[in-house]
């Protein structure tokens, strides 16, 4: 008797997986638009190829202004972090006697700290450079696949 219930069991949810592999696979073929595609669409591809054109001279644009406003922001902090190490050596130095050990070492670590900044400024203004044409690569060949 146990040997028949479970049978039943196994074969009651075979036909609820079934049923529900069966709906689903028809929810994504309507959702995909497989059975309702609109085919009269794809007889003039040059209206969406326009669009892409402006859209990718929109994008090219935002990404030199953003890549501007990056590195404006890049030279500004370079220019706070060599500031601030200044002020610190300066303080050092006023609170010390001349030619302390500690005055030294805080105008050694204040020059190497801008050395550092100013590399860190330079490195990131790079990666933010490639970035941006990285970009614009990405859309001018995007464009171009558009255009062919």
């Amino acid at each position: 008797m146990n040997l028949n219930y479970l049978t039943k069991r196994f074969s009651t949810a075979r036909r609820w997986m079934a049923a529900t592999v069966l709906c689903l696979s028809v929810i994504a073929f309507v959702w995909q638009g497989a059975f309702f595609s609109n085919t009269s669409a794809m007889a003039a591809p040059f209206a969406s190829s326009i669009a892409a054109a402006d859209l990718g001279d929109k994008i090219q644009d935002k990404a030199s202004t953003d890549a501007g406003r990056a590195k404006n922001f890049i030279r500004d902090t370079e220019d706070k972090v060599k500031e601030t190490a200044k002020t610190n050596a300066a303080k050092v130095d006023r609170s010390t006697e001349d030619g302390s050990v500690a005055e030294r070492k805080a105008k050694k670590d204040a020059a190497t700290i801008e050395k550092r900044a100013g590399e860190d400024s330079a490195r990131t203004q790079k990666a933010v450079d490639n970035t941006k044409n990285a970009i614009e690569r990405t859309v001018d060949s995007i464009k171009d696949a558009f255009g062919n």
